[in-house]
This record gives structure tokens, sequence and C-alpha cells, in this order.
């Protein structure tokens, strides 16, 4: 039981003597910090401008001072230069490499067709007028005599090809004589606006169909001879025709004026 208690009382102490000596030794390093409270808080200012600055600031060293009531001497590493702070990298920013796009067999576009060249048309020309091909044709009229009698007189006509050439000369004749004509005494004696309606051929017979004018003629008796004359004489100068049917409006009558037969076709002997 002894040994016990001398045992505890050994372990008190020793731990006694262990809590002093820690107890002193924070009380020097308290007075310690004490003491170098104005280097530490300069070196701590320094410190703190150098972390704001940035690393590689040059010229920036700690200075130490000696403080002539540091009583304890402790032995400080030697100050060493700082490291030169080795320059920025530079870093390029390179474009990250597209992938390569496949290769495309491109066929070239087939050129357009070739337009057609244009044509400037020429200019037009007026067809040549072709000349009008003329005939003459014998058309008849009425003339009186020295002695009162009345005649024929046969006259030409410059008249246009056709295919109606017989309805073309008994117009000619309706159209009567020209001034140069009626100077040297040449009548038509067919009484006025007697028109041509119709002219077919039959066999040698000629059918010729008048308006109703055909009926009126003021010269008498030897006026409707005269009218009927002129008539018959022109249409017979056709070598296919020998005589004439004459028709009033398309109609067959027996006799002309006054009692003048027209009933049957007349040719050039029935004068």
């Amino acid at each position: 039981m002894a040994r016990r208690r001398t045992a505890k009382r050994a372990n008190s102490k020793g731990s006694q003597a262990v809590v002093i000596f820690w107890l002193i030794f924070v009380i020097v390093i308290i007075a310690i910090f004490m003491l170098n409270a104005p280097v530490i808080q300069k070196n701590f200012d320094l410190f703190k401008t150098r972390l704001i600055a940035g690393p590689g600031s040059e010229g920036d060293t700690l200075d130490i001072e000696e403080d002539p009531l540091l009583t304890v001497n402790i032995e400080q590493p030697p100050s060493r230069d700082p490291l030169p702070t080795p320059p920025p990298l530079e870093t390029t920013t390179q474009p990250a490499e597209q992938p390569a796009a496949p290769t495309q067999t491109t066929t070239p576009p087939a050129p357009p067709p070739s337009a057609p060249p244009v044509t400037t048309p020429a200019p037009s020309q007026p067809p040549a007028v072709q000349p009008v091909q003329m005939r003459e044709r014998a058309v008849y009229f009425t003339q009186v005599g020295s002695d009162g009698q009345i005649l024929h007189s046969r006259v030409t006509r410059r008249i246009p090809v056709s295919e109606s050439p017989m309805q073309d000369s008994i117009n000619a004749l309706l159209a009567g004589p020209s001034s140069d004509e009626i100077g040297r005494g040449i009548l038509n004696l067919i009484p006025r606006n007697t028109r041509l309606l119709s002219a077919t051929v039959r066999g040698n017979t000629a059918y010729l169909s008048f308006s109703e004018d055909f009926l009126f003629n003021t010269f008498g008796v030897e006026g409707y001879v005269a009218q009927l004359r002129q008539i018959v004489w022109t249409v017979t100068e056709f070598q296919n025709v020998r005589d004439v049917q004459f028709l009033i409006e398309g109609r067959r009558l027996d006799y002309l004026g006054e009692g003048i037969w027209i009933g049957s076709p007349i040719s050039r002997q029935s004068f």
C-alpha cells in the first residue's frame, strides 16, 4: 500500500512539474510575442501586402530588426532571396479541330442548253401586186342616125378577167356610155336603175333575170326594141350563146311594154 501511495505521489508531482513546465513555456512564448509585437505586425503587414500584390514582387524582403530589449537570442535561419517567379505560360487557345467533312464527289453542273440563235425576222415586204389581167369586151349601145333611125353602136370595154365574164359585160352595159361617147351621140336606152339579178347559160340560151325597172321605158316601142337589142347583141358576143331568155325578178313574162314578145328566147335574127 505504501508503494502505491508513493507511486501516486511521484506521479502527481511529475504531472505538476509537466504542467508547470508548459505553463512557463506558454508564458515565455506570450512574453516573446508581446515583446516582438511591432516586428510581427510589420512582417504580417508585409506578408499581407505580398499576398495581395501576388508572387514575384521584387525587393520585398523581411527585415527583422533586433530589439535591444530582447534578452532571448533566438537563432533565425538565414534569409533567402525569393525564388524568381517563372513567367506565366502563354496559353494560346487553339480552335478545336473540326472533324474532317466526308469527301463528296461533286459532279460539275451540266452546262445550260444553248439557246437557239435569235434570228431577226427580215422586214416583211408587202406582197407584190399582181397586175390585174384585163380583157376587151364588146358592148352595144344605141345611136340615132341622120335619118332618125335607131341603130346599134358597138364599143369596147377593158374589163378585168373573172369567172363570170358575161355578168361583167352586162354590168358594163348597164353602166352606160362614157362622157366622150355621149359627145359622139351614143346613147343607152335601157331604163335607168335596171339591175342584173342572175345570169346562167343552158345549152346555147342565156337566162337573164332583171329587176322590175326593166319593164318601164320612156321612149315607147322603139325604146323597148332598142333595150332588148342592146342586151341580145352584147350577150351573143360569146360564142356559146345563141339567144337570150328574158326574166323579170326570176319570172318569165310574155310581153314587155306595148306588145313586145319576150315569152321565148330572142336572137339577133329576131330584129
